[in-house]
Parts: C-alpha cells; structure tokens; sequence
C-alpha cells in the first residue's frame, strides 16, 4: 500500500484553514496542523491576542482528528515584515504587510519548517488556485474561484517552487460552501467571523499603534491653491485617497474647487515629505486624485522573468476590478503601467498585481503614479525634517 502523502496545514483558527485541513483529510493525505504565532508585543492586550486563535485551531485540530503543533516565527517577523513596515511609513509611504508576511513568513519560514517535518506539500486556507501549465510546463498562480474572496492579489510575490509546494483546498469553492461544509461537520469557529486588518494591530486605532513607535512630526495641511486649511500630525499616519481623520471637515474655501464643490469631502491627494506637507483636495473625482500611469519596482514575478509587453488587467489595491493597462518594462526589477482609464488614489508603497485573465503574473511595490494634473502651487520652502523611530 503506497505511504499517504503528508500535507502541513497552516490553521489560523478561521474557519477557511479549517475546512482546508478538513478537505485534505478527506482526500486521503496525512494531514498535520501548525498554528503559527507571527507577534508577541501587546499579545495578552484586547486588540491582538492570539490565545483565543490558538485555542479555535486547537479545537478544530480535535474535531478533524489531527495532529497540531504550535510554532513560534515571531523574531522572523519582527526582522522580515515589521522593520520595513516601518521603512515605508517612515519615508511616507504606504506598505501592505500582509503581502510582505505571505512571502516572508508563510511561504517561507513556514514552508521550510513544514519539510523539515517530512512535509510533501503544505496548505492554507487562502482563496486562490494553482495550476501546472502543461505546455510551458510552470505552475501558475490563480485567482480563487470567489470573485468576493479571491486573494491572488497577497500571493502575488510566490515563485515557481512555493507554487509547486503548495495546495490551496477551498480556492476552488465558494464561501457559502465553506461556512455550509464548517456547519454540516460541527467545526467549532463555523461561525466565526473572519479576521479583518494586520495581525499585529488587530482592530486597534491604527493611528494609535504607529505612534508608539513613529514619532509624530506635525507639518502644515494645504489645498490644491497652496492655501493652509490645517495642521496634520505627521505624513507617516495619513495615506492616499484617505477621507476621514483629517480633522479639515468644517473647513471651507473661497472659489470652485476642482473635482468637487465648496461642500464636497476632502482627500489625502499628495504628501511632500520634503517639506513635510500633507496636500488636501476637495471631490472624489479631482484631477490630483486620478491617475493614468504608474511605476513600480521590486517586481516580482511568479513565471520568473517579466511579461511581454503588452495589454493586461491590473489591481492597484485589493477588491478592485482589473483594470485595462498596458505593461512596460523600466529597468532590472521594474516597470511601468499606462491605464485605459485612471486609477484612483494609486499609492506609493502599495502593490501593483498584474493579470492575464484569470492568472495573476506578479507584481510591484508602486513608486510613483503621475496625476493628472500634476503640479503643485508655489508654497513657501520649508527645511527638510528628518524622522526618528522610537524603539520599545
């Protein structure tokens, strides 16, 4: 009788890597379960506790009949995510970490831990596919089946041999599915709602953990006439396209603004690190605000090597719709994208993930996007200001 195959599931305590586990074990593999604890500041506190989660998988892991291990990656993810989490806000940018720790973290320090238990493959319940391309003969990255919960967009940086280690069970299902087959076979979290946010902030105010460890550097807020409308308390906690927290809410301009009226809702447009200046816009659709091309670099690609240049769909953020766009190369690492039509708030910092249909290629971490209008009014020049981190 030939040896079932060994298949390492990373279970969360969601119930998405619990129906995985549950799928894989059904399919006839020998399936064994990892919790992974990814963050240990602030762990007992009631914004990010991971006690709970553990507990949830440790329930599933009994329920399913498996086995469950418990492993620490919390300094690799402090050196490998966190650190250049904070390299990006502090040079006023705005980084996904989430995409940062799938590469880093659960594709890698976990990947490599799962073989050094024999693993023949390993497993998450992320809502993606892979699929061997028969005629190029690489494995290629697929969105899930879900249009609503497809996650290609954070897997974007995996390469040919995670592809090939990797099984995604409920990619090919739909939610609904999932928290039906949870239910029928009595997994304790069926009902659990899914997790929203970075692990390490969990639902606390977001502004209120980056103080702790980026110091607040106030600077003058400016529309788009140069006119100061405000004071911000530093570029590191503001992102592009962002609507709320401005505190400019009752704050009115003399003339028509352009994208929006005297009343309309003010947006991040722009920030000057250099002058340490958060520029604002009044209107959704204001020209600072749409852009119809965008460079990126640290490109990865999941073939390998670049696309041809071509026509393809893109997404500058998640739960977007692809959008059209033709591919250029820019360099070793790089490239550039012109869209059909201009995107909106294209942040730097951000992924740019790019699509053949259904196949997701790769990406690039955003470096610049070109407004549509895009000088800024003459202002008076202020002294650069550099930032401090504060360590804990």
């Amino acid at each position: 009788m030939a040896q079932k195959q060994r298949v390492v599931v990373g279970l969360s305590g969601g119930v998405d890597s619990a129906v995985s586990a549950w799928l894989l074990k059904q399919q006839g593999y020998e399936v064994i379960g990892i919790f992974m604890k990814n963050w240990e500041d602030d762990d007992d506190s009631e914004y990010c506790s991971s006690r709970q989660d553990f507990l949830d998988a440790a329930s599933v892991a009994d329920v399913i009949g498996i086995d469950m291990e418990h492993v620490n990656f919390a300094a690799e993810y402090k050196d490998r995510v966190f650190a250049e989490f904070l390299r990006e806000y502090q040079a006023g940018r705005t980084p996904n970490p989430d995409i940062l720790c799938n590469a880093e973290i659960k594709f890698k320090a976990f990947l490599d831990h799962a073989m050094r238990l024999g693993a023949d493959k390993i497993a998450t319940g992320h809502y993606c596919r892979v699929r061997l391309n028969g005629t190029t003969g690489q494995y290629e990255l697929l969105k899930g089946l879900d249009p609503l919960k497809d996650q290609s967009y954070f897997l974007h940086r995996l390469n040919q041999n995670q592809l090939r280690n990797t099984l995604f069970p409920v990619g090919e299902l739909p939610k609904t599915e999932v928290r039906r087959i949870a239910a029928e076979i009595g997994l304790p979290n069926a009902k659990k709602k899914d997790s929203t946010g970075i692990c390490f902030i969990g639902e606390r105010p977001f502004r209120e953990f980056l103080n702790r460890y980026i110091q607040k550097e106030p600077g003058p807020i400016r529309d788009d006439q140069g006119r100061v409308v405000g004071q911000h308390v530093g570029l590191s906690f503001y992102t592009l396209g962002q609507r709320q927290g401005l505190g400019i809410g009752g704050v009115k301009t003399q003339g028509a603004q352009k994208g929006g009226g005297e009343h309309a809702p003010w947006f991040v447009a722009r920030k000057d690190v250099a002058h340490n200046t958060l520029w604002v816009v009044q209107g959704h659709d204001h020209p600072w605000l749409q852009s119809p091309q965008l460079q990126a670099l640290d490109a990865s690609w999941v073939a390998g090597s670049a696309p041809a240049l071509g026509r393809y769909g893109a997404k500058t953020r998640y739960r977007q719709a692809d959008a059209a766009c033709v591919l250029a190369p820019n360099g070793e690492g790089a490239f550039a994208l012109a869209f059909n039509e201009p995107q909106w708030a294209v942040t730097p910092g951000q992924s740019a993930v790019l699509y053949d249909g259904e196949v997701c290629l790769g990406g690039g971490v955003i470096h610049a996007a070109t407004a549509t209008e895009a000088p800024l009014p003459e202002v008076p020049t202020l002294a650069p200001r550099g930032k401090k981190v504060r360590r804990r």
